[in-house]
């Protein structure tokens, strides 16, 4: 009976080592995506990498676990880390700014790319999943950039609209990685 406690003790140990680190590595994973940024003219919002992370960190963590993740890397921005995409305000004041609403959806983001990736009744409903986690983030940011310019029509138009075909395809890229590597990497989490 000891023995088996041991084992039990062990193996909860390793197992919390492991979610741990896939935390900290999805965090570093957005934090590496954000870095590749492109101005678009017009908007104070760059085209990134970070929505395809995100979609990925929280379809293959899961909706706890990508959060969590997400969580990690808004307080590693927030305390000045150099996280974010290079333009624009650093630490804190980030997520007052235009971009804000953005960064602080993503946690929600990855929860609901988790669950479209660990709940689906099928397969194919892991892209209408990931597409409502995108709409998440867009929802977030447009919100915010409303609330600070004080039109919602141009937030839309300039914080949404121009993202929607790379985002769409970035859906697509983030759907495959999930469906090939989700099962295997919850697997070794739990």
């Amino acid at each position: 009976m000891r023995a088996a406690r041991t084992v039990d003790v062990r193996w909860a140990a390793t197992s919390a080592a492991r979610r741990t680190l896939a935390v900290v590595a999805g965090a570093l994973l957005v934090a590496l995506s954000a870095q590749v940024a492109l101005p678009m003219p017009g908007t104070p919002v760059p085209v990134t990498l970070q929505v395809a992370a995100v979609l990925v960190v929280g379809g293959l963590l899961g909706p706890a676990l990508g959060a969590a993740s997400l969580a990690l890397y808004l307080v590693l921005g927030a305390a000045g880390l150099p996280v974010f995409a290079p333009a624009g305000l650093p630490g804190l004041a980030r997520l007052v700014g235009p971009t804000g609403g953005y960064l602080l959806a993503l946690p929600l983001g990855a929860a609901v790319a988790g669950l479209a990736a660990t709940r689906p009744r099928h397969r194919l409903w892991l892209v209408p999943g990931l597409a409502l986690a995108v709409t998440v983030i867009h929802a977030g940011g447009v919100a915010q950039l409303a609330i600070l310019g004080g039109d919602l029509a141009i937030a839309w138009r300039l914080g949404s609209l121009p993202f929607l075909l790379a985002d769409l395809a970035k859906l697509l890229v983030a759907a495959a990685v999930i469906g090939r590597l989700g099962q295997p990497i919850r697997r070794a989490l739990l």
